[in-house]
């Protein structure tokens, strides 16, 4: 009996099946990773998974939605290769479940909890887990029990709706990352000198496989596509949420905990020349205001920094009706200062992330005006063909949708020649560096966004000694040439 890889990668992930021992069985796939081997192949033996809680020093708003503290998830994993040689890595996230799961069905309290479940249950599978492979072979496959286990995870809980495939990769990731980490370490190098055909049983085709990319990737590797050594500096893009106050005037309520508490001080802080604007995508008004005033205060700010070059992104969070609310924001912007419009680098996410059930919401008009970046929508191959057709011309990689799956997914989009940036998810201390050296190594990357020193800078404080360069801003960027070590970063 023959069967097609996603089948084949479900019998191996459940453990049904092995795929160095198949060989002889009546069931065969020659796209197993026990096709070929490689002397430096790993499988995870031993996971266990932490939760901590870190409250927010200001409430973010963002698509209609407030968050006030985030929980994160912090994975250690321990591999081995084939000769019996051990290390351990770690990863972490926050679990982003407001962004990743904000259906509406399940409150958000259910749906974190649902989220932790199921990233614990993965450990546990992950522990019996028997195949060898390159990292980004492991996490790909053993993902094909994903499904199952959420649907095991809400049914557990009595949630009456399926776990979103964004919010399984996001549980997932620390999971992911530690896997790369500890790949890296056992081989006492940084685990992106280990992405070619040296250490690799797959080429790109087989993870893009039936797609236009997959013919064109046949016989390469995630090296052509990933630096060896980290871009030395990269801007770094500051957050203003919808609720952030932009002068002293607007603070209603201070903190006084020291650090900045509205846009001018900020700026003034970091030396910042990047600010990603959060808006609302259903008030036009309100948002065209609030990029012009932004605009104001922060030309007003930098005039007095002697700064003549600054940047803007919006991000809608899916909340427009259609690519005409997208036209008319941009046209109002041009018409109320040229100025900020040319400083807009891109927007992102303008509507609904369900792209299959929305297929009017096409964006080549807008993309030919500026990049159209997808976010919330990008969660496999066959989306990032959707919103190719669909007309977005780019693709925000995020660190909390698996470090592998977003290595392959920069890859693409540089075959594709579309616009890349990397976002945050309020990732503090070592899920920032995850995100950090995921831009630092993908060469068309130009600038990170980091805002967990916005709103939860506490839980910075353990990395600030050994990383001072990524966690103390004066000069607008952060000092990625410092992720260099063994492991991930």
């Amino acid at each position: 009996m023959r069967i097609n890889r996603r089948q084949f990668n479900k019998l191996v992930a459940t453990g049904t099946l092995s795929a160095v021992s198949w060989s002889g069985s009546a069931v065969s796939w020659a796209g197993a990773i026990g096709a070929t081997t490689k002397r430096t192949d790993i499988r995870p033996v031993e996971a266990s998974l932490k939760t901590e809680l870190y409250p927010f020093r200001t409430p973010l708003k963002f698509g209609g939605r407030v968050v006030n503290d985030l929980t994160g998830l912090n994975v250690e994993v321990e591999v081995e290769n084939r000769e019996g040689r051990r290390a351990k890595g770690t990863g972490a996230m926050p679990v982003g479940n407001v962004w990743a799961w904000p259906g509406g069905v399940t409150d958000p309290e259910m749906t974190s909890k649902a989220m932790i479940l199921f990233a614990e249950k993965v450990i546990q599978r992950g522990r019996v887990f028997k195949e060898f492979g390159h990292p980004l072979e492991v996490t790909h496959d053993f993902s094909a029990c994903y499904e199952d286990i959420a649907r095991e995870t809400v049914q557990e809980l009595g949630i009456k709706e399926p776990m979103p495939k964004l919010a399984q990769k996001n549980a997932t990731s620390p999971f992911d990352a530690a896997l790369f980490d500890a790949f890296g370490k056992l081989y006492d190098v940084n685990v992106h000198h280990l992405l070619s055909k040296e250490f690799c049983n797959r080429d790109l085709s087989y993870y893009f496989d039936a797609t236009r990319f997959g013919d064109d990737c046949r016989g390469e590797y995630l090296d052509q596509y990933t630096r060896r050594t980290p871009q030395a500096r990269m801007p770094l893009y500051h957050l203003v949420g919808a609720l952030d106050p932009l002068t002293p005037a607007d603070i209603t309520s201070p903190i006084n905990d020291g650090l900045p508490e509205d846009l001018i001080q900020w700026i003034l802080y970091n030396g910042l020349t990047h600010l990603k604007i959060k808006l609302n995508g259903d008030d036009l008004a309100w948002d065209v205001a609030r990029v012009l005033n932004i605009d104001r205060v922060t030309a007003e700010t930098q005039k007095k920094r002697n700064c003549t070059e600054w940047f803007y992104s919006v991000d809608f969070n899916e909340r427009c009706a259609n690519v005409e609310y997208v036209l008319e924001f941009f046209a109002k912007i041009r018409e109320g200062s040229p100025q900020a419009f040319e400083r807009l680098q891109y927007a992102e996410q303008p509507t609904h992330r369900d792209l299959k059930a929305f297929p009017e919401n096409k964006m080549h008009l807008a993309a030919k005006i500026k990049p159209i970046v997808i976010d919330e929508s990008l969660v496999d191959n066959e989306s990032l063909l959707d919103c190719r057709r669909m007309g977005y011309s780019g693709i925000a990689l995020k660190a909390c949708k698996g470090h592998g799956a977003s290595l392959l997914m920069g890859a693409a989009a540089q075959k594709y020649k579309m616009f890349l940036c990397v976002q945050d998810l309020t990732c503090p201390g070592a899920s920032f560096l995850q995100s950090a050296t995921l831009a630092a190594r993908i060469p068309t990357v130009a600038a990170i966004e980091g805002n967990a020193r916005q709103f939860c800078p506490k839980a910075n404080d353990p990395w600030v000694e050994k990383y001072p360069s990524m966690f103390v801003i004066n000069d607008g960027t952060v000092g990625t040439n410092v992720l260099t070590g063994n492991g991930l970063y």
